[in-house]
């Protein structure tokens, strides 16, 4: 007993400086840049936002918070460079539904997103509508149904990419309305709103910002909002929640993850930091014409909606048969 009692009591000597430093290394964050890793390409809401956050939140840090686009892959690309880099609390994920879809449809992933990444908060929302070409005989949401469960699969919906937000709430929402509409899937959503605007398509579901383009060019009319709030950007459209589907919410969305292991000390810090930068009038100033909704929730909350999500989204893909191709 005695030896072991000596052991125990040499081990905790030793290993006694080592979380001193550990605990003075989590104090001083950061002490060097900081890197978010995006899946996103440059010039994008969700890179807009995140670089956004991340100027405001750099100055209130006193370090870089480096944005470094890494797209490819459905994202797998930017999750690997976040997975494969040191976990010293300096390297970090922003990312979307990919979170959610890729491990239902990507083939041999390397890694199990729910393990290998942390939830840290939900960044930003990017609010999406159901809009037509302004010379599509319904004025609602309701004459829309109406309209396209009399005429199964003759309606066209343009959404971007596959298995994208836009692709998750349209399935969505057929299932829930009990509707056929035709898929028209895109690379990206400016090609859908060139296309509603030159009458190639009869709806899109798409973000608020991205539709603004043709609305204002008298091209395209909103009907509804996915959101499970209205948005300011079109107070006058209804929620679907509100239209007849009660707890509809499919919103496009951006948020930060850390790599499992990384030094949970940071966390906080950085959470306050980002926090306090979605509040900046300036940030919110240029954020809210682009109709994006900077959020910056507490990590439990988010960690709860993520796990709400995942389940309504595994369900849309299973009942769907939805796939990347």
């Amino acid at each position: 007993m005695n030896s072991i009692s000596r052991r125990g009591v040499l081990g905790a000597a030793l290993a006694a400086p080592f979380v001193s430093r550990i605990a003075a290394a989590q104090a001083d964050w950061p002490t060097r840049p900081i890197r978010f890793v995006c899946p996103f390409t440059a010039g994008g809401g969700g890179d807009t936002s995140a670089r956004a956050l991340a100027a405001r939140a750099s100055e209130i840090l006193g370090q870089n918070i480096i944005i470094e686009n890494r797209t490819g892959g459905n994202a797998v690309v930017a999750a690997n460079s976040v997975l494969q880099a040191p976990r010293d609390g300096y390297s970090y994920l922003v990312d979307a539904a990919n979170q959610l879809t890729n491990p239902v449809l990507v083939r041999d992933l390397s890694f199990d997103y729910r393990t290998a990444f942390v939830p840290i908060t939900m960044t930003a929302r990017f609010p999406q509508v159901v809009a037509v070409r302004q010379d599509f005989p319904a004025r609602d949401i309701k004459e829309f149904v109406d309209h396209v469960r009399a005429r199964p699969g003759a309606v066209s919906c343009g959404t971007p990419p596959a298995a994208g937000a836009g692709h998750l709430a349209l399935e969505l929402l057929q299932q829930r309305a009990g509707i056929r509409l035709l898929h028209a899937p895109y690379r990206g959503g400016a090609d859908a709103a060139r296309d509603i605007t030159g009458g190639q398509l009869d709806s899109v579901i798409l973000t608020s910002s991205t539709i603004r383009g043709p609305v204002q060019a008298g091209k395209a009319r909103v009907l509804a909002m996915t959101s499970a709030e209205r948005s300011p950007a079109y107070p006058e459209a209804p929620t679907l929640a509100e239209s007849a589907f009660p707890g509809f919410e499919m919103d496009d969305w951006n948020g930060l993850f850390a790599p499992e292991g990384a030094p949970t000390g940071m966390f906080a810090k950085l959470h306050d930091a980002l926090a306090q930068a979605a509040r900046d009038p300036t940030v919110q100033s240029r954020m809210a014409p682009l109709g994006t909704v900077l959020v910056i929730n507490e990590t439990q909350a988010f960690k709860d909606w993520m796990s709400r999500q995942r389940t309504i989204v595994e369900g849309v893909i299973r009942d769907s048969g939805m796939t990347l191709g």
